[in-house]
């Protein structure tokens, strides 16, 4: 498979595995929402940031360092699941305090946190590291040309920011903040239990090898 065909290919699934449901999409819809536009965002840039990160990492081969070292990928799932666990706490405990929403919160909000949040999010979850990894194990030349390490980072970073930009923009404007500020605790609970679900079972599955 000539390189450049491989490079599209890797993206195409990269992008599959962010538009699938999981703990970066909940916490970046609740970010937009339940915050400002500004902060989804920031959390879009966080997402895209680790995906850069990621992407690195299986450039080094992270996939052939876990697969071989298994208490490694076991203590990276129970990481990740004690984080993803500990954030759900949080959304959990702030689901019943009332939030004001007006035109000045946008610009007051805290982007820099929400941006620091959406980059934790996306790296405590070692499943995405071990997804990128497979991937670029499976699809990418054993000795790709130099310039597919200058061109894939800049790619994944636009298509993890661009899709969760997209998600932000969407859960940002007018109605879908009305319906969140109207049902605000529901809406919170809810997200805190998936987030907490996904955490549990990351630690519950810990031992066990794959994706």
């Amino acid at each position: 498979m000539p390189a450049s065909t491989a490079i599209l290919t890797i993206l195409a699934a990269l992008l599959l595995g962010a538009m699938s449901p999981g703990p970066s999409f909940v916490i970046v819809a609740r970010n937009a929402i339940g915050l400002s536009r500004g902060d989804g965002l920031a959390t879009a840039l966080g997402m895209g940031m680790g995906g850069v990160f990621f992407s690195g990492i299986a450039l080094l081969g992270l996939y052939t360092l876990l697969a071989t070292v298994e208490w490694l990928y076991v203590g990276l799932k129970v990481a990740g699941g004690v984080y993803l666990i500990y954030l759900a706490s949080k959304i959990w405990r702030g689901a019943a305090k009332p939030l004001a929403f007006n035109a000045a919160q946008a610009v007051s909000g805290n982007p820099r946190k929400s941006f620091w949040i959406g980059l934790s999010t996306q790296l405590s979850n070692p499943k995405t590291a071990v997804y990128y990894g497979s991937i670029f194990a499976a699809l990418l030349p054993q000795h790709p040309p130099l310039w597919c390490y200058f061109a894939l980072p800049p790619a994944i970073f636009t298509i993890e920011a661009g899709w969760y930009t997209i998600v932000a923009l969407c859960f940002s404007s007018k109605r879908p903040r009305e319906i969140y500020l109207q049902w605000k605790a529901w809406i919170d609970r809810i997200a805190a239990t998936a987030v907490a679900a996904l955490g549990l079972r990351l630690i519950l599955n810990a031992h066990k090898v794959g994706i």
